[in-house]
């Protein structure tokens, strides 16, 4: 009875995790986004979609999170529970959020929307991630496209990112400071928060979060 009760805490905080993180996720983007300073790679691409559809970023994100899925059959992956949550909430959190933040004009309050941005969507990442429900759908294309064509994943990540920048960038989206300093940071800002949220796996009380795929991978919108 107490291994059950403990088993559904554990499931408890792993679902608590995973829903906690994709909204913060979107709204730590959409100070980003507040903050005119620059966005992560893939919101670049969804910010000048938006420009040029007319689209919320939130659906714009939404919808090409779902088009990225689509290109997961393909590659023979496998989506889970994170995975459809990740289409379906980051984008509706980010507009819940650009709706009630209005743009920083300031300086000092750009830099700290920026700065606020950038670290809370390092908690949102190790929140999702350690939750263990399965990959974003821009992980899942990444690591999909290294088993299929052998490419490390460094090349690959790379490769997807540059694109997605530029051609964000071509349609209207902000590259500055801010997409610079979120590339030199997400990663060691994601590690310490995989290691703060890690949940104990129920077979041997381990603090490993996961293996592999997770330590390699950082969630795209």
């Amino acid at each position: 009875m107490a291994r059950f009760s403990s088993r559904h805490d554990r499931l408890a905080r792993r679902l608590f995790q995973l829903y906690a993180g994709l909204a913060l996720y979107g709204a730590s983007s959409a100070l980003l986004v507040r903050s005119g300073l620059g966005l992560e790679p893939w919101n670049v691409l969804h910010q000048g979609l938006s420009e040029r559809t007319g689209l919320s970023m939130g659906v714009v994100l939404t919808v090409v999170g779902a088009v990225v899925l689509l290109l997961w059959i393909p590659l023979r992956q496998r989506p889970g529970l994170g995975t459809v949550s990740n289409v379906l909430v980051i984008g509706a959190a980010m507009d819940a959020t650009l709706a009630v933040v209005p743009d920083a004009h300031a300086p000092a309050v750009r830099v700290l929307a920026m700065a606020a941005g950038i670290v809370l969507n390092g908690a949102a990442t190790g929140l999702y991630i350690a939750a263990r429900f399965g990959a974003g759908p821009r992980d899942g294309l990444m690591t999909g496209l290294n088993r299929r064509t052998g490419v490390s994943i460094r090349l690959v990540r790379t490769a997807i990112e540059i694109t997605v920048v530029v051609t964000g960038f071509l349609l209207g989206g902000t590259v500055g400071i801010g997409t610079l300093l979120y590339a030199v940071t997400i990663g060691p800002l994601a590690q310490l928060f995989l290691r703060m949220f890690a949940v104990r796996p129920a077979s041997d009380g381990s603090t490993v979060v996961a293996t592999g795929q997770p330590r390699r991978a950082i969630l795209r919108p």
